[in-house]
C-alpha cells in the first residue's frame, strides 16, 4: 500500500507551475523552471545535474539553517557533497506562498523530512529513537538568489524554529527513498514532455 504522503511528493511543486502559468517576463518563467527541475533532481539524487553549468553559476554559496548546526556551503563541488551527505532523508515540501523576481525566488514553505532517528541525528535534530521512524516539520523559508541567465546562485534556508514538529510516525506511512527517488523522476518526465528538451536552459 503507498504512503498516504505520496501525494504530497507528486504535487510538491504545483505552487512554482501555477505561478509560471501566471507569470509573463521570461526570465521569470526561466527562473521557474530551473527551480522545479533543481527540486525533482535534488529528491531523484541526481546531484551532477543539479550543479551541472547549465543549471547552476560559478562559486555558488548555500546557507542553511536546519537542526543544531547551521552551515555555509560553496562552489559546486560543495554542494554536491552536502546533498550527497544529507544520506537516506526524504524530503519533501507543501503550503508554498511562492513569488519569483529578476534576483531569484522566495518560497515559504511547509518543509517536511522523513527518516529514522538515526539518520537525522546526523543533521542535527534530537530524536529519541535511533530505531524510530520519524516525521519532521517546520516552516521554512527559502531565499534561492540566480543570476541573469537563470542560473542558480545559492540557496538560503531560514527554518522558523517556533514551528518546529518532529513525531513518531507508523512505519506503514513510511516513504523508502527509492521510491521517493523514483517519483521524482517520474515527474522530471512530465515536465520535459510538458516543456520540451533543455526546458531549463535560459535562451535570453
Amino acid at each position: 500500500m503507498a504512503s498516504k504522503y505520496e501525494a504530497q511528493v507528486y504535487h510538491c511543486m504545483d505552487p512554482a507551475l501555477e505561478l509560471y502559468e501566471r507569470t509573463a517576463t521570461p526570465l521569470h518563467k526561466a527562473i521557474l523552471l530551473n527551480y522545479c527541475r533543481h527540486v525533482h533532481l535534488e529528491g531523484a539524487a541526481m546531484f551532477a545535474e543539479i550543479t551541472a553549468p547549465d543549471m547552476m553559476a560559478d562559486d555558488p554559496v548555500y546557507h542553511v539553517s536546519w537542526g543544531e548546526n547551521p552551515v555555509v556551503v560553496k562552489g559546486r563541488q560543495g554542494v554536491a557533497d552536502f546533498y550527497s551527505a544529507i544520506g537516506d532523508i526524504v524530503l519533501w515540501n507543501t503550503g508554498d506562498q511562492i513569488a519569483v523576481a529578476d534576483w531569484g525566488i522566495a518560497d515559504e514553505m511547509w518543509f517536511h523530512q522523513m527518516s529514522t532517528g538515526a539518520e537525522l541525528r546526523k543533521i542535527g535534530h534530537r530524536v529519541e529513537k535511533e530505531d524510530g521512524l520519524y516525521l519532521v516539520s517546520s516552516r521554512q523559508a527559502f531565499i534561492w538568489p540566480y543570476d541573469e541567465r537563470a542560473l542558480l546562485k545559492g540557496e538560503h534556508l531560514y527554518e522558523d524554529k517556533s514551528t518546529l514538529r518532529i513525531e513518531e510516525i507508523d512505519p506503514a506511512d513510511a516513504m523508502t527513498p527509492e521510491r521517493v527517488r523514483q517519483i521524482h523522476r517520474e515527474c522530471l518526465e512530465e515536465l520535459e514532455a510538458r516543456f520540451g528538451a533543455r526546458y531549463w536552459v535560459w535562451q535570453g
